[in-house]
């Protein structure tokens, strides 16, 4: 064998090991978790005692996992219905239209998305501050927009980038007006990639902790920093459920979303 296509073959090999490698540091804590929320032992460790769902039944009962819990799909269906139709519409500004300021408007939109969510809480809680605002839930609603709008923004403007012009041209020229031809051409079209940022937005809102920190009102929690207080007090198996239950929201919508996204650009075709 060529010696330099055998030290091609052992440089392959050695990313392969090390991909692998830096996969099971990556998913291993979450599986740890995962197992261990069935263990029936108190304590969360191994070995195991046993096989149980007894801390998900426990944390069925726990009201203040289940307050943040409806606090949280609260903040993040609203969240996700209001981003969507706002970004389908600067989407179709910034795609079908040409106005004064185009690029700074496409900019601010999507200038949240590229700072730091710390920067951005302490920034928005300094100028609440500032305008002696109070904290209120619906400001934190407003915050969690702005962080996932920038998302559906880019999300439908790359859809409505392949959507050709002439589709709407031709129903426009056979009498339909302009809410028409976006109902009829322009909206079916769209909805994969709405469905896709729909989901996706509802898991940013449920799963943000860095903001909702600084943005949530005295007295309210969402499940990220009912997760975090938990941790303050004590490491029960409670939080390896409630974590569990978590990886199965933040991770099963955005896959049910790639899903439904191709099911639809399938039987859209």
């Amino acid at each position: 064998m060529n010696p330099a296509t055998e030290n091609r073959g052992l440089g392959w090999r050695a990313i392969q090991a090390l991909t692998v490698l830096v996969y099971i540091f990556m998913f291993a804590p979450i599986m740890v978790v995962v197992v261990l929320s069935f263990n029936d032992s108190q304590f969360g460790g191994f070995p195991m005692t046993g096989f149980s769902f007894r801390w998900y039944h426990k944390l069925m009962e726990n009201q203040a996992v289940l307050s943040a819990f409806q606090t949280s799909v609260w903040v993040a269906l609203i969240t996700a219905v209001v981003c969507s139709v706002l970004g389908i519409m600067a989407a179709l500004a910034l795609v079908r239209y040409d106005f004064p300021g185009k690029e700074w408007v496409n900019t601010i939109l999507v200038a949240p998305a590229l700072v730091p969510e710390t920067v951005l809480g302490v920034g928005l809680l300094l100028l609440m501050r500032w305008a002696h605002q109070p904290r209120t839930l619906w400001l934190l609603v407003l915050g969690h927009i702005m962080l996932a709008l920038p998302y559906v923004v880019l999300v439908v403007q790359a859809r409505l980038i392949g959507i050709k012009r002439v589709y709407e041209e031709a129903a426009m020229s056979l009498g339909a007006n302009r809410f028409q031809t976006f109902r009829e051409i322009t909206l079916p079209l769209l909805m994969p990639a709405i469905v896709a940022s729909l989901l996706l937005v509802f898991t940013i809102s449920f799963d943000n902790i860095t903001a909702s920190m600084f943005w949530r009102p005295s007295g309210v929690e969402t499940m990220p920093t009912q997760i975090l207080s938990m941790l303050k007090i004590s490491i029960s198996p409670e939080i390896n459920a409630l974590g569990t239950l978590m990886i199965v929201v933040t991770v099963g919508l955005p896959v049910l979303g790639g899903g439904l996204a191709r099911y639809l650009a399938r039987s859209g075709r």
